[in-house]
């Protein structure tokens, strides 16, 4: 996962015509260090995105722009829109993770 660090650089990446995955974080999130355990084959397998990482907290405008309330959360952009987004109550297993990248389809 490649890391978002300016507000320039998000802004940049969300506008591309390809598809990026955000992963909102927090280095004191113990649910964060959870998903870190298990994303890796999921980032794999789902290599039709491109995945980032946000410290919330390094970037809260952002997180708070796009309706990010609990971390992690997993947003999908593409051509600078929200495609999709999963909240944090539903991303703390492998496959609530990937049960929602199959349900936004490919």
């Amino acid at each position: 996962m490649k890391p978002i660090t300016t507000t320039e650089q998000f802004n940049k990446i969300i506008a591309s015509d390809s598809k990026a995955l955000i992963k909102f974080q927090a280095g004191w999130c113990p649910d964060c260090t959870r998903m870190d355990m298990f994303i890796d084959p999921i980032i794999e397998k789902y290599d039709m995105y491109t995945w980032y990482d946000i410290d919330r907290d390094v970037l809260p405008e952002i997180a708070e722009k796009y309706d990010v309330m609990g971390i992690p959360s997993l947003l999908i952009f593409k051509n600078g829109e929200k495609k999709a987004h999963l909240h944090s109550a539903n991303a703390k297993s492998p496959e609530q993770v990937t049960d929602f990248l199959e349900s936004v389809g490919n």
